[in-house]
């Protein structure tokens, strides 16, 4: 029985990335500008004006992050008195070598600078100086860039780094190997 979920996951999982890829493609049809070596995670949106994204080289977005390159709002605003003529709409720009974690929202209007970070579950709709960290809701400044590199610094696991071609040896060293600490409740 385990061999058939092992196949229907496999089937499964190629399908989602056909899709994703297909989708990303589109996008890029349609005008949204993708740098080299940049890494899209599924179930990102772009909206309906991909055309109005840009992001350059080396940076990586995490699955379910949504560009909202228009407000929405301004239908309804449209139907009041005094606001028939409200139309929204803004360019994102993301910068080089930065990471956008999962389940963020980027709204118009946002410029990422390079060698940014954006925490997980994040809703940015300020710009951010290159070498940056923000995050939360709305997400705010946490420090640079390397302040955040040298507090990882502090807890980074130590293990062959030739584990990192092989994926299930890897997790199989991890599994024997990382010590049970966990961060103490406040």
């Amino acid at each position: 029985m385990i061999l058939f979920y092992k196949i229907f996951h496999k089937i499964t999982e190629l399908y989602a990335d056909f899709k994703h890829e297909t989708y990303v493609k589109l996008c890029v049809a349609k005008g949204l500008k993708l740098g080299k070596n940049s890494v899209i995670r599924r179930n990102v949106n772009f909206g309906s004006e991909p055309f109005l994204i840009e992001i350059d080289d080396d940076s990586r977005i995490a699955s379910g992050t949504t560009f909202v390159n228009h407000s929405g709002a301004t239908v309804n605003l449209r139907k009041m008195e005094g606001y028939e003529d409200v139309r929204n709409f803004g360019r994102i720009k993301i910068g080089k070598n930065c990471a956008v974690g999962v389940n963020c929202v980027i709204l118009q209007d946002v410029e990422i600078g390079d060698n940014c970070i954006l925490g997980a579950n994040s809703v940015l709709s300020d710009s951010m100086p290159d070498n940056t960290v923000y995050g939360g809701n709305p997400a705010k400044y946490i420090c640079d860039t390397e302040d955040y590199g040298d507090f990882l610094k502090k807890s980074t696991v130590s293990y062959p780094i030739g584990l990192e071609n092989n994926r299930e040896n890897l997790n199989q060293w991890l599994i024997k190997n990382l010590p049970e600490k966990y961060k103490p409740a406040r």
